[in-house]
């Protein structure tokens, strides 16, 4: 019962350290207190964008990148799964394409996009994560890449 009890509190830790990821970096866009408190010298992206340089330092980047284009970015997760120090989310985020993103112009379209993320904490530090998202949607929904033909 002990070690059940142990593993069920490692596993809301970790969904509660994700979510102070999200709250308080990403929807706050906090890249100098909360992205050191929480993000880890030498965190790794397991799937980095274009360019991403290492550690927090390339995190903070790739970020920056983000807020750039879309200033009111708001990332939502939807469900978490969690095993040991790593929790599985199915998050989408959202913002309106106000800036410069990936060498894209500003287009002034709203996009939703859905993310899965694979990310892995220890000693309370995010330290690794892998993310796929569904750019062809995104780049879709900027008017960037034509509509499929209709049946």
């Amino acid at each position: 019962m002990t070690a059940t009890l142990t593993n069920s509190a490692v596993q809301q830790d970790v969904r509660v350290l994700q979510q102070r990821f999200i709250d308080d970096v990403i929807n706050a866009q906090d890249l100098d207190g909360a992205l050191d408190e929480i993000v880890a010298e030498d965190f790794v992206e397991l799937n980095p964008l274009p360019g991403q340089g290492p550690g927090r330092a390339g995190l903070a980047d790739v970020l920056g990148m983000m807020f750039t284009g879309f200033p009111d970015l708001h990332w939502t997760i939807h469900d978490t799964l969690v095993e040991g120090d790593r929790v599985l989310g199915f998050s989408t985020w959202t913002g309106t394409h106000d800036g410069e993103f990936m060498g894209i112009p500003a287009t002034g379209r709203a996009a939703t996009v859905e993310t899965w993320t694979i990310d892995r904490f220890r000693d309370g530090m995010f330290v690794e994560s892998r993310i796929i998202m569904d750019v062809a949607g995104m780049l879709g929904q900027l008017g960037v890449t034509p509509a499929p033909a209709s049946a």
